[in-house]
């Protein structure tokens, strides 16, 4: 059974669109990193989906490990609020920092603070989606480019709502209703 999206939700990627830039981006990212041992953050809830996809197709050593921060209530960016921190050592270590979508910028910018305070040797970035707008992070790969609309699917949500969806889609504006 497949979620029903809002009346007005259009497709920007279809799965194996959003299969074949993962496929291109794990390809630039394992020619950068694969001797380097890597420590992979993922930052969730978002950020999951991309992550097991990235892993799926590293084929070196690496460690794993999460965070846990938010700014998103319904469609709308309030206060950053951090629900798990760290618990690996990235001191003078690479480290990937994972995430599902570039907008803004500000969750990408605290994550990097957090891991900036642990004294890695080198910091990566990587974003499943970059919007098409002003932003105050600095991404160093991203698999896509998007408008700047409302996103969800392929660990993109609404309220929770439709993170499990293989595309990507955008829902129609001014949309706050819950998945039926």
């Amino acid at each position: 059974m497949s979620a029903k999206l809002p009346s007005g939700a259009r497709c920007l990627f279809d799965a194996a669109a959003v299969d074949r830039a993962v496929d291109k981006v794990a390809v630039e990212l394992a020619v950068r990193l694969w001797q380097k041992r890597p420590v992979v953050v993922c930052l969730m809830n978002g950020g999951l989906p991309f992550t097991a996809d990235l892993l799926r197709r590293f084929h070196f050593d690496l460690e794993l490990d999460y965070m846990h921060l938010t700014r998103y209530r319904h469609t709308t960016g309030g206060e950053i609020r951090f629900t798990r921190g760290l618990e690996r050592d990235l001191e003078g270590r690479t480290v990937l920092l994972v995430d599902d979508v570039l907008d803004e910028g500000e969750t990408l910018v605290a994550a990097q603070g957090v891991v900036a305070e642990r004294a890695p040797a080198e910091l990566v970035t990587v974003v499943l989606v970059r919007k098409e707008v002003p932003c105050v992070a600095r991404v160093d790969h991203a698999a896509l480019v998007a408008p700047d609309e409302f996103l969800v699917g392929r660990g993109m949500d609404c309220d929770g709502w439709f993170r499990q969806l293989s595309g990507i889609y955008a829902l129609p504006a001014g949309w706050s209703g819950e998945a039926s």
